[in-house]
């Protein structure tokens, strides 16, 4: 019974956890920055899933280029 409990715990401790959204959204700016340290992408990439990765980086994209757009109008509607 003992040695079970120490298996699972063993288990528990050697699987990845799910990242936390302020995980993500540090990885994705780090990363879009080119500043993302080997130990911090070893991470992401060992998560369960790419998928809130994905989705991240997706609408931090969209929100630059739309910032970019924003600030471009607003530069040129001053000419």
């Amino acid at each position: 019974m003992a040695s079970e409990g120490k298996e699972d715990n063993g288990e528990q401790q050697s699987r990845p956890r799910n990242p936390g959204v302020l995980k993500i959204m540090q990885s994705i700016i780090a990363g879009a920055f080119g500043v993302q340290s080997d130990k911090r992408r070893q991470e992401d990439f060992s998560s369960h899933s790419p998928l809130p990765y994905i989705i991240a980086g997706l609408l931090f994209t969209i929100g630059f280029v739309v910032t970019l757009v924003i600030v471009v109008k607003l530069v040129l509607s001053g000419q």
